[in-house]
């Protein structure tokens, strides 16, 4: 599958400090991936690279095989932006807004403003002033002008920022939709590491500007099993004389184990008259993994500098 956006060997530096070494991705249609990063690492540095706001030093960024250092306004005509609060007109109506951003591109219909407004479920409120919405709907609003020229690209920084857990998961409904009925490809940055891992497919993390994991959340949530047993040494060592990889937790240990595994295991404790106490799967979140790859430190933020 053709990626809709590649990142090629950009950096930036700032002074004598590299914020962003080197940094190669490739982004496909219809997929969610989320960005993640310790505080510093250089995720909204990146993002402004993307977007425009800021040149990069080295590299380049290619949106649906427009570099943007060649076509600067060809390859943003592919973009949605959303980032965290979108900023709307108050004392005009949701949908006089959505005329309003529908002025700055060629060829957004009246016809696709309505599509747009049916997609984002905002049919019962669009002739109402912006002020009297909620956080969610503004939220949706902001999806749907982010949506109204037919974006390929859909950039989202702290997208769900300050909603309560209905509007969280309404947005993320509304947002895999969009991902997998128009064959969009949505980039999303956020802190929020529980719902990165319900909302996307894949995830990248950055650490000190680099790449240093990118991953399907197939592969994320791989299996593991929580074991204890006694003696505790003569455990260990069977577990991993088996291949098994161990890592201490609570009372015994977690291993990386497929199903078909554990009745085996369970045969060969007995022979070995181990006591076996608890056998269980045991999922790491992504918060788990993401302190493991990043060696630990602050959960990603959402303005790393």
């Amino acid at each position: 599958m053709k990626p809709v956006v590649e990142l090629k060997n950009l950096s930036k530096t700032i002074g004598k400090k590299k914020i962003i070494d080197n940094l190669n991705l490739a982004l496909y249609p219809g997929q969610i991936t989320g960005f993640l990063g310790p505080n510093g690492a250089g995720k909204t540095t990146t993002i402004r690279m993307m977007v425009g706001l800021m040149k990069p030093s080295g590299g380049d960024v290619v949106i649906d095989g427009v570099s943007l250092a060649d076509d600067f306004e060809g390859g943003l005509s592919k973009v949605g932006v959303i980032v965290e609060n979108p900023e709307m007109y108050k004392f005009m109506s949701g949908y006089k807004n959505l005329v309003h951003f529908a002025r700055m591109h060629e060829g957004v219909t009246k016809d696709r403003i309505d599509e747009v407004v049916n997609q984002v479920g905002m049919q019962k409120r669009i002739h109402e002033k912006v002020s009297t919405y909620s956080l969610g709907m503004r939220q949706r609003l902001g999806l749907a002008q982010a949506l109204l020229h037919r974006p390929k690209f859909l950039i989202l920084d702290e997208p769900t920022n300050g909603l309560d857990p209905a509007g969280i998961r309404e947005f993320r409904t509304y947002l895999r939709s969009i991902a997998e009925k128009e064959g969009v490809s949505v980039f999303v940055s956020s802190h929020m590491l529980s719902e990165i891992e319900l909302m996307c497919d894949r995830i990248a993390v950055i650490q000190n500007g680099k790449l240093i994991d990118m991953r399907e959340m197939s592969e994320a949530q791989a299996s593991f099993y929580y074991v204890e047993a006694s003696p505790m040494d003569a455990a260990k060592r069977l577990l991993s004389a088996e291949g098994f990889t161990v890592e201490a937790y609570k009372d015994g240990w977690i291993i990386n184990a497929e199903k078909a595994q554990i009745p085996v295991l369970v045969g060969q404790m007995a022979e070995q008259k181990l006591q076996l106490f608890a056998i269980q799967p045991y999922r790491k979140t992504l918060e788990d993994q993401f302190l493991e790859m990043t060696g630990g430190g602050q959960i990603a933020e959402a303005h790393a500098k």
